[in-house]
């Protein structure tokens, strides 16, 4: 446990080192707009409806969602 400031501070030197290097740093703090969240997740989820069975399964499980959310 005594030894984690000098670990951390050459953490923050090699941080320091790559943004210096290549310039890239995010500024939002890993947060993206809900859209592009949005447009990336969209093949995935089209893809695994295709691959584990269809809408039918996807209409199920959002009717059970809204039942139970009272809707």
């Amino acid at each position: 446990m005594a030894h984690t400031a000098p670990r951390t501070a050459i953490r923050m030197q090699g941080r320091k080192a790559y943004t210096a290097a290549f310039g890239t740093r995010r500024t939002s703090q890993g947060r993206r707009h809900p859209l592009v969240a949005t447009a990336m997740v969209l093949p995935l989820a089209a893809l695994l409806v295709v691959v584990f069975g269809g809408w039918e399964a996807v209409v199920t499980q959002a009717s059970s969602v809204g039942v139970m959310l009272g809707r």
